[in-house]
């Protein structure tokens, strides 16, 4: 049996439009009365967020001072993930018709996130992605669970997936952040990382992933074609 892991946020969910109007919401929250502040595009707020610049400091960038830019950060946290902004995120354009090609394929598929329960079961209803993910090949984190950092929980969540889960002859990750990479990598997982998501290429090449794709079709693709040459691999991660 065939399986493939993926992370939702960044291969299969695109969270930007959700980041940024969180980044606009604390920005105008924080702001003195007539206060001047520079409220960045999204573009460019998206890239600040893609290459790990910290919050605080796209605070600063943005005109607040420092006292200010330490209450966006708090205000940021407390609201990223509320029930408000999930609105906001969409599926990546070609994410849905991936994840059919790899069900039509036979391939176990299987969701692990740092989502919580209710988080994860918003979007899976939202765009109806249950018939891809049945309760027992989702894995996320409980509505109570205390988080302490995504590179430390997420190995946690496959440490039980590899428990739990029948044999596979082949298994693959597929994820966007450092922390998937390092979760696939604890428990010799071959990993895929997209270029989708919440990291930009610079960083994803920090924590060497066998691959760096542009997106989850493209790992898909890449799952299902065994063939694929060495040079387009070493292309790949380049």
């Amino acid at each position: 049996m065939l399986r493939l892991i993926t992370d939702f946020d960044g291969p299969i969910m695109d969270v930007s439009e959700r980041y940024y109007r969180v980044y606009q919401f604390c920005l105008e929250k924080t702001r003195k009365p007539g206060q001047r502040v520079r409220e960045m595009s999204k573009a460019e707020f998206w890239q600040l967020k893609r290459s790990r610049v910290p919050e605080n400091q796209i605070a600063l960038n943005s005109g607040l001072d420092e006292v200010q830019a330490q209450a966006f950060s708090q205000l940021r946290r407390d609201s990223v993930h509320t029930e408000h902004f999930f609105q906001y995120d969409i599926p990546i354009p070609g994410a849905v018709d991936a994840l059919l090609k790899i069900q039509q394929a036979g391939v176990d598929l299987v969701v692990m996130t740092m989502r919580r329960v209710w988080e994860l079961d918003y979007a899976v209803q939202k765009y109806d992605l249950g018939k891809f993910f049945p309760e027992n090949r989702r894995y996320c984190l409980s509505n109570d669970y205390v988080k302490t950092r995504d590179i430390e929980d997420k190995p946690l969540l496959m440490t039980k997936a590899v428990a739990e889960l029948p044999r596979a002859t082949d298994t693959w990750m597929v994820g966007d952040t450092e922390a998937d990479i390092t979760a696939a990598k604890k428990h010799q997982i071959k990993v895929m990382a997209v270029e989708s998501g919440i990291r930009d290429r610079t960083q994803l090449k920090l924590y060497q992933p066998d691959l760096i794709v542009p997106n989850l079709s493209t790992a898909v693709e890449m799952f299902l074609e065994p063939a694929t040459s060495s040079r387009e691999i070493v292309a790949s991660v380049k």
